[in-house]
């Protein structure tokens, strides 16, 4: 049971990777040379709303999916997990139309700004508070048993 659990983290973590390795065939956003160019002063890049709305939800949804098997394989709880993906669409949910917004003002907002509201939309970096929180969460309940 412990090598299933295993392969679900390292499938979870490939498939993250995968994602982000891939990111410029699987998905449609013009902005990933704006960002990776570095410079405030290029040209603003021309776009399509819907497709880059849809992109976004696709990549949002695959790396919801993996980030939920890197949490089930390490803490074997549904509800865990379940919980872990709530919080996961919440900070999509509240990242995604600042970031639309951020789009429709071109950056005026801040490109700093912008550009980590993006990472917060296409990265699952909310993970990586997660699993800690989650980890402490089971120690604590180690840790009553014992005392119990």
């Amino acid at each position: 049971m412990k090598i299933l659990n295993w392969l679900l983290v390292i499938a979870g973590v490939c498939g993250l990777v995968s994602i982000r390795i891939l990111e410029g065939q699987l998905f449609y956003d013009p902005f990933l040379d704006y960002f990776h160019e570095a410079n405030k002063n290029i040209e603003f890049p021309t776009f399509e709303w819907g497709t880059l709305i849809m992109g976004h939800l696709f990549r949002f949804i695959l790396n919801l999916l993996f980030s939920c098997l890197i949490i089930y394989g390490l803490f074997k709880s549904k509800q865990w997990t379940l919980q872990g993906s709530v919080m996961m669409v919440i900070i999509f949910a509240i990242a995604f139309p600042i970031y639309l917004y951020c789009i429709y003002d071109q950056f005026e907002i801040g490109y700093l700004f912008s550009f980590y509201m993006r990472r917060f939309v296409i990265q699952p970096l909310i993970i990586l508070l997660i699993v800690p929180m989650f980890y402490y969460r089971k120690q604590m309940m180690v840790k009553e048993e014992k005392e119990s």
